[in-house]
């Protein structure tokens, strides 16, 4: 009898074990499919918000590239609205967003990965200095120089992951029907390049642009998320009204935010695309009448003394005007189209969270 009611006892407690371990199993799984549905999401959010935002500034985007690269010998983009005019009457409207379908190939998974990584740097940062002690946990928020640091991360890890597409896009914008020799498209780029050049040229100017993100999306990011918590918190001039802004006060604050972030890193840019150029013979608008590259260098130092000592520092600035006229459009579309994706799909997290 004693035996039976260890063996009834003993089959009791394996039973109960048992449906401990199903629930347990049932709800971990429940909010993995979860989070691993918010993390779709969220990367669609971002890559929609990518296309959307170059897609919009295109040709800007291609004279920006074509005025840093030009050869300073045979001047044929003298501004904006000239250069504008002089693409539509050379190369027709298609010339104005010609490589518009590279870049979006490139932005659209670079922008995905960025505002991702953005959002889970954010959480792993705030968690590590809430663990500081002193910094008020667990009530503490993310200040703007952690902000920064999250933007930059954000920023190298989904620039490096995309860099070749880049390169590509750049040579692809910079050719026109005069270039000797064409690429067909990004797998014949991507072809050509690593067949003529070598696998590492895929990372030409790879340095000056980790060294340029860090600034440009790290001060994006901060002072976007600054602007919005100040604006929601202390209400100047009565602009906000409740703890929600509105879509435009959110593309000024993006405005804002794209403009110093260019300003500060567009040397950086400059010099990046300059590299990506470096061994590419068939580059019409930047080789000489004697069939000789105009742009040589063997390194980021080497670009940047070259370049300001022939051309002046202000060469460090070429493509700057259109930039910034498409910069302000372009990095606030990005942030509205973001959050407004992520509100279409249900993404409960948005940036600032």
């Amino acid at each position: 009898m004693a035996s039976e009611d260890v063996v009834g006892k003993t089959s009791a407690t394996i039973a109960n074990l048992a449906e401990e371990a199903k629930i347990a199993s049932e709800g971990v799984k429940a909010p993995s499919r979860h989070a691993l549905l918010s993390i779709c999401k969220s990367l669609v959010a971002g890559g929609v918000a990518g296309g959307v935002s170059r897609t919009a500034v295109a040709p800007l985007e291609r004279l920006k590239i074509l005025l840093q690269v030009q050869n300073p010998h045979a001047i044929k983009y003298n501004g904006t609205i000239q250069g504008l005019k002089y693409i539509w009457r050379t190369e027709g409207f298609r010339g104005l967003f010609k490589g518009n379908g590279t870049n979006c190939a490139r932005i659209v998974p670079n922008s995905a990965v960025k505002f991702f990584s953005y959002e889970e740097a954010s959480k792993g940062i705030l968690w590590l200095y809430r663990q500081q002690p002193g910094n008020g946990m667990p009530d503490a928020e993310l200040t703007p120089v952690l902000r920064l640091g999250a933007g930059a991360c954000a920023g190298i890890i989904a620039m490096s992951a995309t860099y070749p597409m880049d390169l590509v896009r750049g040579r692809l914008t910079v050719q026109t029907d005069k270039s000797p020799s064409q690429y067909r498209g990004i797998a014949h780029a991507l072809g050509t390049v690593l067949r003529e050049e070598g696998p590492r040229a895929l990372y030409k100017g790879w340095l000056p642009s980790v060294i340029g993100v860090i600034p440009y999306v790290g001060l994006n990011f901060a002072v976007y998320e600054s602007l919005k918590d100040w604006l929601i918190k202390s209400r100047p001039f009565g602009l906000v009204e409740d703890t929600e802004l509105s879509v435009t006060t959110k593309l000024a604050c993006g405005a804002v935010a794209g403009t110093m972030g260019q300003t500060v890193a567009y040397p950086f840019d400059v010099v990046r695309r300059r590299m990506q150029m470096v061994g590419w013979k068939h580059a019409a608008s930047v080789v000489t009448a004697d069939g000789k590259s105009a742009l040589e260098y063997t390194g980021m130092l080497d670009a940047f003394r070259k370049t300001v000592r022939y051309e002046g520092f202000g060469a460090l600035y070429k493509g700057l005007v259109p930039n910034s006229v498409k910069v302000v459009p372009s990095i606030a579309i990005a942030f509205v189209s973001y959050e407004m994706v992520k509100d279409l799909l249900g993404v409960e997290m948005r940036i600032s969270d």
